[in-house]
């Protein structure tokens, strides 16, 4: 199994002990540096939370890209292999951090961006403690069918996507919505009119607010 190593950080605005983690897990040859970007607009909901931006196991080429498993195919099957595969290496990377901080799957939220996404959703969702959410931005749901046979937690999600995506249509939101609902699982939607594969500003207010209200709920 691939370690994980810190990507970026930023630390709690409040100067404490982190309260809470908020995981930020970035999409296919991003890096942490980039996804950490969302956290300077949310801090201070969540002034006790420590951000993390882990940079994927893989790397991609010779920039500062990086990967959870290598995009070669895609359909469903392949899909799921890739994020079942890559899963163990975040698994102990959050086990670590709770461990480190002395902390709990309450205290955590999982987000994701495109392949980061599937990450979210694939480990969120397995956890053996219930985290406090998962939010997933332009992304899908993997594995939907082996879910109903598994032993899962439900936290509440929120999936966020453009209308106009041309990498991961807005279709996997819908289909990835229906799942989880489903298994039980409250799921709540926002869809960008005429944004393509991005966050954009709304997007990014209501994931903060959501990360926010499930943190604090779980305090």
């Amino acid at each position: 199994m691939s370690k994980i190593v810190n990507g970026s950080s930023l630390q709690p605005l409040s100067g404490t002990a982190p309260k809470h983690i908020v995981l930020l897990l970035h999409g296919y040859g991003s890096n942490g540096a980039d996804l950490i970007s969302l956290a300077p607009h949310w801090r201070n909901a969540v002034p006790d939370a420590l951000f993390l931006a882990p940079n994927a196991p893989g790397r991609l080429g010779f920039g500062g890209g990086y990967q959870w498993w290598p995009l070669s195919a895609f359909t469903p099957q392949a899909l799921a292999s890739g994020a079942a595969s890559a899963a163990p290496a975040i698994d102990a990377f959050i086990d670590r951090k709770l461990k480190q901080y002395e902390l709990t799957e309450a205290d955590l939220a999982i987000v994701g961006f495109s392949q980061g996404t599937m990450m979210a959703l694939h480990v969120g969702l397995r956890r053996k403690g219930q985290v406090a959410g998962i939010v997933g931005y332009s992304g899908m749901l993997t594995g939907a069918a082996e879910l109903a046979h598994q032993p899962i937690s439900k936290p509440p999600v929120l999936l966020i996507h453009g209308a106009q995506d041309p990498i991961v249509p807005v279709a996997a939101l819908h289909a990835a919505k229906a799942d989880l609902q489903k298994l039980g699982i409250d799921v709540s939607e926002h869809i960008s009119p005429s944004l393509g594969h991005s966050v954009d500003p709304f997007g990014l207010r209501l994931g903060g607010e959501f990360v926010a209200k499930v943190l604090n709920a779980a305090r």
